[in-house]
Order: structure tokens, then sequence, then C-alpha cells
């Protein structure tokens, strides 16, 4: 699958691109039966230290999410494709596995990137998974943008200054329907061409007096559909007033050869034209890559994730 001379136009103008049904249903069928796998484990070792009461049996993903939530067990690092952003230990979960592995290497994503920038494509180590409650579901003090309301920010603006000239894009990817319901992302068309500040408040984020909101739109998406965004497209996603979760992953590609941003977690070489030797095809391998990065984060000094700093003018 690639883009058309029109929609890597617009790609080009708005900043941002909605590109329906590129990841295939049995690829998101995967997913879902790997992180029900993920699940019933972690859910087994809760129920048997006492962390949650009620049994196994008959509670599907959902149910079992939800008995976890209630019960204030920390569910979501052990989903999470990523490492937290401080207080990392050598046992801190996270979960890599062969079919996100698929996701992040498959094909029709890639055709749609390779579109944007070119054949030689790493896989950029800033990821997550996001599987957002419904937002009355949210706990008083959950900061986190990987659960509750993500605050307005540019990609670019999340990485290191090292970065700042990498050739990258953000791919977020619909597992679950996203409506302004449950929180799709917005955000601004037309982006600057240069950063704007950013504050360390509750989340890394723009002040309001550098965005334009009314200029907003909503980016509603059907599952298995992913969304393009250039790294200074500002956007932010609402909160999830639904009854249900929201399920998206982000993931990011950089043009090979080029600074990733956050050089203290693993990149991979996601698809080469020049060297298709290099590229990266054992789940396994990337798995050791993050253990590996998992024991230096913990054994060494910490390595700040983002650039901001409380005390910079604009953030007064």
């Amino acid at each position: 699958m690639t883009l058309t001379a029109d929609q890597i136009a617009l790609f080009k103008k708005d900043g941002y691109l909605i590109v329906k049904d590129v990841v295939s249903p049995d690829l998101l069928r995967a997913i879902r039966g790997e992180y029900d796998g993920v699940m019933d484990q972690l859910y087994d070792d809760w129920f048997a230290q006492g962390l949650v009461t009620d049994p196994a049996e008959g509670l599907d993903f959902w149910a079992k999410l939800d008995r976890a939530r209630a019960a204030g067990v920390e569910w979501f690092q052990p989903l999470d494709i990523s490492l937290p952003h401080a207080d990392i230990t050598e046992d801190t979960p996270f979960h890599f596995g062969p079919a996100v592995f698929d996701l992040v290497t498959h094909d029709p994503i890639l055709d749609v990137v390779e579109t944007v920038l070119g054949g030689e494509l790493t896989s950029n180590p800033i990821q997550h998974v996001r599987i957002k409650p419904p937002q009355r579901d949210v706990p008083e003090g959950e900061t986190r943008a990987h659960i509750g309301v993500t605050a307005w920010h540019q990609d670019r603006g999340v990485g290191h200054p090292l970065a700042d000239e990498t050739d990258i894009i953000t791919v977020w990817i619909a597992v679950t329907d996203a409506t302004v319901k449950n929180g799709c992302l917005r955000l601004i068309p037309n982006p600057p061409d240069e950063m704007l500040p950013h504050c360390p408040q509750i989340q890394t984020a723009i002040p309001d007096a550098h965005l334009d909101q009314d200029r907003a739109i909503d980016a509603e998406m059907t599952a298995g559909s992913i969304l393009l965004i250039h790294p200074l497209t500002p956007h932010c996603s609402g909160p999830n007033t639904s009854d249900g979760y929201r399920w998206s992953f982000d993931i990011r590609y950089n043009v090979s050869g080029q600074n990733t941003g956050r050089q203290q977690f693993p990149d991979f070489v996601a698809r080469s034209r020049a060297q298709p030797q290099t590229e990266l095809r054992d789940w396994r391998t990337w798995l050791g890559q993050w253990e590996q990065a998992r024991t230096t984060a913990a054994t060494s000094p910490h390595i700040d994730q983002h650039r901001w700093q409380a005390d910079s003018p604009f953030c007064a």
C-alpha cells in the first residue's frame, strides 16, 4: 500500500493523514490474542498474590482489566511496549511479543511510511500502547498520557535535541475505533515549521498561549486505520467519555542512520532497500535488546527522556 500524490501533498500541507484499513484483520486478531495471553498470566499472578479477588474463570481481557483497575493494580506498564520515563528497575515489566513485532514490521505500514521517508527505515524506540479506560474510572492523580487525557504537544518535543533534524514520522494505529466520545486524537493542521515551547506540566505540554485551538480537528478512525503525524504537528487527545476502553499503538520510524531522540533505548532496521540483510526479522532479538536496555537503565545514572525545564520563561 503506497500513498497517492494527492495524499502526499495533503500530508505535507496538513501535517497529518488518515489512511484507512492498513492493518490487516488477521494481524489485529493476533494482537488481541497476544494481549489476551499476557493478561491471563498477569491476572493469574495478581490473583495468587491476593491483589484481585475474583477468579479468572469466565472473565475476558476487558473484565480482567476492569478488576485490576478497580483494585488499584498497576496494569498499564506490563502491557506497554516501552520502559517508563523514570524509576526503572531490573524487573520493570513491559511487553514485546511476536504479534506486536509483526505490527511494527507490517509491510502495509512500512509501504506507507516509505512513500514519505524513503526506503531506509528504522523503528524508533519512542513508542507506546495506549489502552484508555473511561475517564470516570481513571484514578485521581493518574497523569500518564497513555491512560488518561494527553496534553497538547509536538512529537519532536518529547525527544532529545540531537534528533531535531531527524526525518521522522509517527504512525498512530487504531486497534479499536477512535471517536470523539472515546477520546480520539485532536490535531491542529498546517503545523509551524519550528518547535513550539513545551513545559513540564502534568505532562510535557505546549502552553495554551502558543496554540490556536480554534483550528483543531478531531481524527476519528476505524480499527485497522492509521494516522500519520508530522513531528511538528500539535496534537492531543480528549477524555474518554464512553463506557468502554480505547486501544491504540503509536510507533515511529526515522530515516536509518539519523538520531532517534532516545538513544538509551534500542532501535532496529525495519526496512532497507539498499541492504535488506540488515533488517531485523526475529522478535526475540528485539525483546533481548529491550531487556538489555532495562538492565543498563536500572544500573546507570538516570537519563531524562525530555529536554524541557520548568523555570523557562514561557512556563511561568
